[in-house]
């Protein structure tokens, strides 16, 4: 089965065939920033159907986070597992922005930490420590995103954490893990502790690091970050402010149980598939690119 979550019904990507971006443009690396791109989801390259739709997936998440601001130089990754295997997965290669990543560009990793595709300048070695080992002892997780933003860094550094302080915050709580702060993610034996600490959740604070969701598809994993960093974004706003008010105990329980069920595949938009079908429309608009 395809990584990527399927289409609601109703709900239609460009037709096949369809020329859908006037224009080549290429960086001074020769990667494919705009293009004329036909056929977006015909597999290329010599890829299987289900592992070009993989890298469809993770390549739009990467031009995705590169308009929401969520790079941080060369840093930060998003991996997905490839499709039908329970140990090989995709990742950003070393030397390219979130703006240049392309689905032909992403690297194969295989989770103990080898290459199995080329790269100039290989991989973040903590890209590999920390998808590797969550893809390893997850099989239940099937992609994973990593940030430095400053919204979720500033949480991640605060004694108490993300507070349930809006319903933002409120319908991820249950889902919410924490792991101390070790040094950069460049050591393997910390793989174990991470596994530890995120444990059955789905939204890690890596304290004084950062934030990381894991989810079952690309959708999933991508929507949850977006709600963890406006949670982040509200709370840094409120506590510029005046005393903070806090929900009713009975407002916060019944919001926790109610995002706790969120995203389920008996939900309105199961592993988030909806809003995902939105933002590849959306970037098959306005960014084809990512699918050279």
């Amino acid at each position: 089965m395809p990584a990527g979550p399927q289409m609601a019904r109703g709900l239609t990507r460009p037709a096949r065939g369809r020329t859908v971006a006037p224009y080549r443009k290429t960086n001074t690396n020769g990667v494919v920033m705009s293009a004329n791109v036909t056929n977006l989801r015909e597999p290329k390259h010599g890829y299987s159907a289900e592992e070009w739709e993989a890298r469809l997936d993770l390549a739009a998440a990467y031009r995705l986070g590169a308009r929401f601001g969520w790079h941080d130089m060369l840093g930060n990754h998003f991996s997905l597992r490839v499709p039908g295997t329970t140990d090989q997965y995709l990742l950003n290669p070393l030397g390219l922005f979130f703006e240049e990543i392309t689905a032909s560009s992403l690297v194969k990793m295989d989770t103990k930490g080898n290459m199995l595709s080329d790269s100039p300048h290989g991989i973040n070695k903590a890209g590999e420590v920390i998808h590797g080992a969550i893809l390893a002892a997850r099989p239940d997780v099937n992609s994973v995103m990593h940030l430095h933003s400053a919204v979720g860094a500033g949480v991640s550094a605060q004694k108490d954490g993300l507070l349930p302080l809006s319903q933002n915050a409120l319908i991820l709580m249950d889902r919410v893990r924490y792991h101390d702060y070790e040094g950069p993610a460049d050591d393997d034996d910390e793989r174990r502790r991470l596994v530890r600490d995120i444990g059955d959740g789905s939204i890690l604070f890596l304290r004084n690091h950062g934030t990381l969701t894991a989810g079952r598809s690309m959708g999933e994993t991508f929507v949850l970050l977006g709600r963890v960093e406006r949670a982040c974004e509200i709370q840094i706003a409120a506590q510029a402010g005046s005393a903070l008010h806090m929900p009713s105990q009975d407002a916060i329980d019944r919001t926790r149980a109610i995002g706790a069920k969120m995203y389920g595949d008996n939900s309105r938009s199961p592993r988030a598939a909806l809003e995902w079908a939105a933002f590849r429309r959306k970037l098959d608009r306005e960014d084809p690119g990512y699918a050279a």
